[in-house]
């Protein structure tokens, strides 16, 4: 539980606040927290039991890497719309059958970012509308084929 906070930075995508925190022993410490609205991705699956994947180009983690459809909420949006939101403008795919299929923490340590995760199927394709600073490729990939990719390391993305 957080008693004070103070924004370091305010950013378009997140913020960075140092916090005093109360430990559930009583102890207290100060903690850089990264402050995010979330995010939504899809598993989308084709009739043909393969998967949508993307290849993006991530500065941050040093050049491109496997994912599956996905992005930032936006505005208050509600998670299931961004991730249909996502899957149309990143793979050029919507789909008329959703399911959850949870949430996670990609990284609880520092960050309260939680990404709700969808599988999409009964899928039609669309043009895609990739933002100006988006580098994406589309595959589709067997659905073994892409987890042997994971068990093999290929696939490194949350």
């Amino acid at each position: 539980m957080s008693n004070s906070s103070k924004t370091l930075y305010e950013g378009v995508a997140l913020s960075l606040k140092l916090e005093q925190a109360t430990y559930p022993d009583g102890a207290s410490g100060t903690l850089e927290i990264v402050r995010h609205p979330g995010g939504a991705g899809t598993v989308a699956i084709n009739i043909n039991n393969e998967i949508c994947l993307i290849r993006q180009y991530r500065f941050a983690a040093g050049g491109w890497l496997w994912e599956i459809p996905a992005g930032r909420i936006e505005h208050k949006e509600d998670p299931l719309e961004t991730a249909k939101r996502e899957l149309r403008e990143e793979a050029g795919v919507t789909a008329n059958e959703w399911k959850s299929i949870g949430t996670i923490y990609p990284s609880p340590g520092i960050c309260d970012e939680r990404i709700f995760l969808y599988m999409a199927s009964d899928l039609s394709r669309h043009s895609v509308e990739h933002e100006e600073d988006e580098y994406i490729e589309i595959f589709w990939l067997p659905l073994d084929e892409a987890i042997s990719w994971i068990q093999q390391g290929k696939i490194v993305d949350a």
